[in-house]
């Protein structure tokens, strides 16, 4: 194992809580500090933690989880975005963010990193550099992304929301489709 591929794992890893972090940041009036530590600190820590949980279940349990992983994702990310978008307008709905959607979040876009570190376990990786290296990643991304979405939000105005909810669910189709090739049935 070497440094590139702990980077480039855990820079994949982080992609879909960084996009996921856009979102949000765009969909919250005021974004503060203590705000936007708290989400980026959320899905740095289950973005980390998964892999260890993967990797501990190991052998056992990866045909069970690699088979539904994409369809909790999928249903969670669908439903969030469903709800951000039809959500009625009103200043405490989109000046506050709730913390139930962080922890909903968090989990959905970090199910992918469960199966890589199930994966991990049978390369025999050192898991802790990895945990370590994938929670740093993506709470340094996710901060970043916070910020940035809230720049974006205030840029784009009443349709934050909507392009916003929009976001989360073509993630949710995205991991859909990267684990069934769904739309290659079609084309």
């Amino acid at each position: 194992m070497n440094i590139t591929f702990v980077l480039m794992t855990s820079f994949a890893l982080s992609m879909d809580a960084f996009t996921v972090s856009l979102s949000k940041g765009m969909n919250v009036r005021k974004i503060d500090f203590k705000l936007a530590l708290k989400i980026s600190l959320a899905f740095g820590l289950f973005q980390g933690l998964m892999p260890l949980l993967g990797w501990s279940l190991g052998i056992r349990l990866s045909e069970y989880i690699k088979s539904i992983d994409h369809w909790i994702a999928f249903i969670l990310l669908c439903f969030l975005g469903y709800q951000m978008i039809f959500s009625k307008d009103d200043k405490n709905n989109s000046s506050k963010c709730n913390n139930l959607d962080i922890f909903i979040l968090a989990i959905a876009t970090s199910i992918d990193a469960l199966a890589v570190g199930i994966s991990f376990s049978f390369l025999n990786i050192p898991i802790i550099p990895m945990v370590i290296c994938i929670g740093i990643i993506t709470f340094s991304v996710c901060f970043i992304g916070v910020l940035i979405g809230n720049k974006m939000g205030a840029f784009i105005g009443k349709f934050a929301k909507f392009i916003g909810g929009i976001i989360l669910i073509l993630i949710g189709f995205n991991i859909f489709n990267e684990h069934t090739n769904f739309i290659r049935y079609f084309m």
